[in-house]
């Protein structure tokens, strides 16, 4: 009887394994989700401080235009450092 139990414990422990590593997962993309978040939210503001003298019903062409490089910059800036990342994660996994 008491195999039963142990073998029992052995399968919730598994079980609870499987479910802390889905919950670590879990966790972690929200972390990204906000990280993303609060990584927008601070481009738009410095975008806007930068871009926008005075708020008005439209947006004059410069405005729009310094928005547009604003927004490219920011793409730019994102591309180069996730390849910046990618390239170190290749070299560190290369050298394992």
């Amino acid at each position: 009887m008491s195999d039963l139990f142990s073998n029992n414990s052995s399968f919730q422990g598994d079980k609870s394994k499987e479910v802390d590593a889905e919950l670590q997962e879990f966790l972690l993309a929200e972390k990204q989700k906000a990280q993303f978040q609060a990584q927008i939210h601070e481009f738009n503001d410095f975008c806007w401080e930068k871009c926008v003298d005075k708020p008005g019903s439209k947006l004059d062409s410069r405005t729009e235009t310094c928005l547009q490089n604003c927004v490219d910059r920011f793409i730019d800036v994102s591309l180069l450092i996730t390849n910046r990342f990618a390239q170190l994660l290749q070299k560190s996994a290369g050298g394992m």
